[in-house]
């Protein structure tokens, strides 16, 4: 039990970089051998979980924090592969496709704005049960929470501002919709003619909202994840010294 305890005022600062006051009321609490009470624990980790979710949605709502990480950037829908190998076929085809990229990507830090209250409120639901079972669970544990409490919530939420962000003119007065319809036209009609049926090319038909949609979702929990999963398993991501204290010489009992 004194393990959990010790482990749970660890992890209760996961993704959290400063907190004064959450840190000092740590510090003494292990330097004195004192046990965490219940509300202790689940305050501390509310509070390490609403900061880190607010620095998950900073970064991924600002100008390329999805276009220039590479481990989220939204490329083109799966079904889109046949227009870009090619490409020589279609006039100015490069650049359609380029400037389709950036615009869906840009969408989606749009659409990443308006996370942070959902986040937020899906903490302060949080139970102790719930705050245990991650605390005991496994490196994705709070992830999967978030997923289960929060995933219909931020699809209603990103929907209209995903539909907004697709129908805004962005450059020259082009929105990032009229460019992914301007390419897939070009390229259905080319596919749908008989040269291109001789040529076994097939039609594109995605929705786009749809697939920015699930995408952008994906990429945040996936962030979210990777800042969980390292602070659980890499000392180099404890970058307080309670936490390089704790986790010293101690793994978490599941």
């Amino acid at each position: 039990m004194r393990i959990i305890k010790i482990t749970t005022l660890a992890l209760s600062l996961f993704f959290l970089n400063s907190c004064a006051e959450l840190t000092q009321i740590a510090q003494s609490a292990v330097s004195q051998n004192l046990p965490l009470t219940n509300t202790e624990i689940v305050a501390g980790l509310k509070e390490a979980l609403i900061v880190g979710t607010d620095s998950t949605v900073a970064h991924l709502s600002a100008i390329d924090g999805y276009l220039k990480d590479q481990a989220i950037k939204i490329l083109l829908p799966p079904e889109a592969q046949t227009i870009t190998k090619n490409l020589s076929k279609l006039p100015g085809g490069a650049k359609l496709v380029d400037d389709v990229i950036i615009r869906i990507n840009r969408a989606a830090e749009d659409a990443a704005k308006g996370a942070k209250p959902i986040f937020v409120n899906s903490v302060k639901e949080m139970t102790f049960t719930d705050a245990l079972s991650i605390l005991k669970g496994p490196d994705n544990a709070a992830t999967q929470y978030f997923k289960q409490k929060t995933s219909a919530q931020l699809s209603e939420l990103y929907r209209p501002k995903i539909r907004e962000s697709l129908n805004k003119n962005l450059v020259a007065g082009i929105s990032t919709q009229q460019s992914w319809n301007e390419l897939t036209t070009q390229w259905n009609k080319l596919a749908n003619s008989a040269v291109g049926k001789i040529g076994g090319l097939k039609p594109v038909d995605v929705k786009l909202e749809d697939y920015i949609l699930q995408h952008a979702l994906d990429g945040m929990f996936l962030k979210i994840e990777e800042r969980e999963k390292d602070i659980r398993t890499n000392a180099n991501a404890r970058v307080t010294a309670l936490l390089k204290r704790v986790f010293g010489n101690q793994t978490l009992t599941k």
